[in-house]
């Protein structure tokens, strides 16, 4: 007689180091998602660990396989994404775990890519493995959410960001911004973008900040930059024109000055012509690119533009403990188009923590068809 299945609660210290070490992968993997493994022997010891470092290089089953080795033949695969059952750049995950001999997998979500979607737990299960699903799937889930995002809706997931003085202005009416935050503000900043693909700013930010827009060195390969420019009316100098430390990207209107596209393609710049220079179909040739998450960090009428077009699922406001007045000063927003108060998005305060000196507000942004 076959003993019962053991519950997921069993499995679930197990899962939980598996999703820390799927988290290390953050950054480095996109197209991919973050993906995290363990191996129990048929005793219930630990024998392999493995995780998705970066795209093109083995998935995280293989790796906790190869370091499990004869000792994985009877025993359990723990991972945080349903094993892979197509070939990309590397075989599939659930040939693997067959040919390795595991008797359980347990899971802790489906992919949701449609290239997997279930099939490869149904390989799984029709070869005679045990599988056991939604182990720690809310964790699993917010772990993955740009990926997700991306495969369900064809675009990245979008962050918006902006340092603000706390009567609500983000330069001085001159146009001067640096700095409003303080600089744990701006180490944080750095962060952020590591765990980004992709850092976007329009024409107008260019002009006034010229910013480096990277990591400062927090992740192997930065960030793409990308300025979104209708016209490209850019300035000849810029550091981001600099392409030593990180790649950017000009994306722009079918509208552009002839001459301005040619001297940014002899800077070795590239360039993308966009049918509509909007953020919307910005993000969708970024996703084309395997952008899973994008920061916005741009000004304050792109920003509302790529708020309206529902390109931004976070916001992060930090708000520095300064007064700088002026009626024309700068604010983080323009134009949302309301026509009342009802019809302002109500945002989800996720979290509210201290930066040194400033706060650092978290929300979750609606989108504007409904949830």
């Amino acid at each position: 007689m076959r003993a019962a299945p053991l519950s997921g609660d069993t499995w679930r210290p197990w899962m939980r180091r598996a999703l820390q070490l799927a988290a290390l992968g953050k950054g480095r993997t996109s197209p991919n998602p973050l993906v995290g493994a363990v191996v129990l022997d048929a005793a219930g010891e630990l024998v392999g660990e493995g995780y998705h470092a970066r795209a093109g290089e083995p998935h995280a089953e293989l790796g906790a396989l190869a370091q499990a080795g004869e000792r994985a033949r009877g025993g359990t695969l723990v991972v945080t994404l349903e094993p892979c059952c197509h070939h990309g750049r590397t075989p599939p995950c659930s040939e693997a775990v067959l040919a390795a001999g595991v008797a359980r997998v347990v899971v802790a979500m489906v992919d949701p890519d449609p290239r997997v979607a279930g099939r490869g737990l149904q390989q799984l299960r029709q070869a005679g493995v045990e599988v056991i699903e939604e182990v720690e799937r809310s964790a699993a889930e917010r772990l993955n959410a740009a990926f997700c995002h991306r495969v369900r809706q064809g675009r990245p997931l979008g962050l918006l960001k902006w340092a603000m003085s706390l009567d609500g202005r983000i330069a001085l009416p001159d146009g001067s911004s640096q700095w409003i935050s303080s600089p744990p503000a701006r180490q944080w900043v750095h962060q952020l973008r590591a765990g980004c693909d992709a850092v976007i700013v329009g024409g107008g930010t260019l002009r006034q900040d010229d910013p480096l827009l990277t990591s400062r060195g927090r992740r192997p390969i930065e960030p793409l930059r990308v300025v979104l420019s209708r016209r490209l009316d850019l300035p000849p100098q810029a550091r981001c024109w600099d392409t030593a430390t990180a790649a950017t990207l000009v994306a722009h209107g079918p509208g552009a000055d002839a001459s301005a596209a040619a001297r940014l393609d002899r800077l070795g710049i590239e360039r993308l012509e966009l049918a509509a220079c909007e953020p919307l179909a910005l993000l969708e040739a970024l996703a084309a690119r395997g952008c899973n998450q994008v920061l916005w960090e741009c000004g304050p009428e792109l920003a509302a533009a790529a708020l309206r077009q529902g390109c931004v699922q976070g916001l992060a406001a930090v708000i520095a403990p300064k007064l700088l007045g002026g009626v024309a000063a700068r604010t983080p927003l323009g134009n949302l188009e309301l026509a009342s108060l009802s019809a302002a998005p109500a945002l989800e305060p996720l979290a509210l923590r201290r930066l040194g000196p400033d706060l650092l507000w978290e929300l979750a942004v609606p989108s504007p068809n409904g949830p």
